[in-house]
């Protein structure tokens, strides 16, 4: 568990700039547009050897615009979270009755508050932001988180003040899970049940969900962080550079997970967008699992289920591999059978065969279905050697790559995941030439 550091403050303070700052590349989406951050947005980051984990939260206000109530929630529990609050105010406008408001309301947090004056690159603006005294405050720091003038000095005051320490050389072990799918199909729903508390924000409207946010949980004496990440849209559906970028951070969330949870509507069906989403993770040979979702809202006889298994894997047949599960997010039925199964698809992602047993299996394989042959010559497989997990990645040394059939390949993996599964997990090959004394 490391130390926690909430960024809060009203809209379009440059708090999402900020908490890129911190991290070290563009995590957060940062837009003129007040309001674009909704949810909390965690990462860990690290300064002069120390490890934290930073918060960033919606603006708020107290407008009468859709969704403020939920940001304002949201920001509620991050500042129950943090061990450390950074009030983020604008030192170009100076004290607006809004920072007077959240100051007040972070007094009865009774927690550190650091005030990070945001916007001063210059020394005539430096002298003006001692005015944010007036909040009541002891720590005001000038910082511009465009540029990082005076991070640096915000940074050394937030570790000051952080209850306790985390060195930055410990290992993260932690097992990572991407939720993936359209817009609407149950993501956050899908968090917020296996987090047992609301830890996004729930809404009908499709895209409510703009970033990727990271949370960490133990199951079964298991750190596991749970990524929910904005829906993916058809391409002729993304308007504007923020979807875009909403886009772009959800194939970031696959990039970076170990089991990427392929979510799918029972009652739409699979569509041509959750096919893509799926051809992305299995791509990037991302642990997968279908989640099959509102399956209390189907209606069903003895045959509906395997059915709807057959037809989804008639259509996604380069998921085989990955074991399906129905569940329902919103009244939580059968979750617990899908954290067993994260549980078991992790650590088939880790199975390693030893060298002398997958050369058995291999010539086993080969006594059994012998290789194809062309023009006289028949292909041999010399040897082979896994060389990775996440995802297995297993090397053929073979005696002319070019008689290697791609249906010969899939025997061999067939035989593979016969004998050990591999459950949910892709299977990599590289397949590589070398002559045998004789072959020629």
């Amino acid at each position: 568990m490391l130390p926690v550091v909430a960024l809060i403050g009203r809209p379009n303070v440059g708090k999402s700039t900020l908490f890129n700052r911190f991290v070290g590349y563009r995590h957060a989406i940062v837009e003129d547009t007040p309001g674009v951050t909704r949810d909390r947005l965690y990462a860990d980051c690290e300064w002069q050897g120390a490890k934290f984990t930073v918060i960033d939260t919606g603006g708020i206000n107290f407008s009468d615009e859709p969704l403020v109530e939920d940001i304002r929630y949201q920001v509620d529990i991050a500042a129950e979270e943090a061990d450390v609050l950074v009030f983020v105010v604008d030192g170009r406008e100076g004290i607006n009755p809004l920072d007077q408001e959240i100051a007040d309301y972070l007094r009865g947090k009774k927690r550190p508050v650091i005030i990070a004056c945001n916007k001063v690159d210059t020394l005539e603006l430096a002298d003006e932001m001692y005015e944010f005294y007036n909040l009541g405050f002891e720590h005001i720091l000038p910082i511009s988180a465009a540029n990082g003038q005076g991070t640096g000095d915000l940074l050394d005051v937030i570790v000051e003040k952080m209850p306790f320490k985390v060195k930055a050389d410990e290992d993260d072990d932690s097992l990572k899970i991407a939720i993936v799918g359209k817009p609407n199909v149950g993501k956050s729903s899908l968090t917020n049940k296996l987090l047992r508390k609301d830890r996004a924000i729930v809404s009908d409207i499709p895209g409510t969900t703009r970033d990727s946010i990271d949370t960490k949980f133990t199951y079964n004496k298991r750190e596991i962080v749970l990524i929910d990440t904005a829906g993916l849209r058809r391409k002729g559906k993304i308007k504007g550079d923020l979807e875009r970028f909403s886009v772009s951070r959800t194939l970031n969330a696959v990039d970076r997970c170990d089991i990427a949870l392929i979510m799918i509507d029972a009652v739409s069906g699979l569509s041509e967008q959750d096919k893509k989403i799926a051809g992305y993770a299995h791509e990037k040979g991302r642990g997968c699992i279908l989640v099959i979702n509102k399956w209390d809202l189907l209606e069903k006889d003895e045959h509906t289920l395997e059915k709807f298994r057959k037809k989804t894997y008639a259509n996604l047949p380069f998921l085989r591999f990955a074991p399906m599960v129905f569940i329902s997010a919103k009244t939580g039925q059968r979750l617990p059978a899908l954290l067993e199964l994260i549980e078991f698809v992790a650590e088939q992602q880790s199975i390693r065969i030893p060298t002398g047993t997958l050369n058995t299996i291999m010539e086993e394989a080969t006594f059994m279905t012998p290789p194809p042959s062309s023009k006289g010559r028949q292909l041999r497989i010399l040897y082979c050697t896994q060389t990775g997990i996440k995802p297995p990645m297993f090397v053929l040394f073979v005696n002319n790559k070019n008689l290697m059939h791609f249906s010969y390949l899939r025997h061999l993996e067939n035989v593979i995941r016969n004998i050990y599964g591999f459950t949910g997990t892709p299977i990599r090959w590289k397949i590589n030439e070398r002559s045998r004394s004789g072959d020629r």
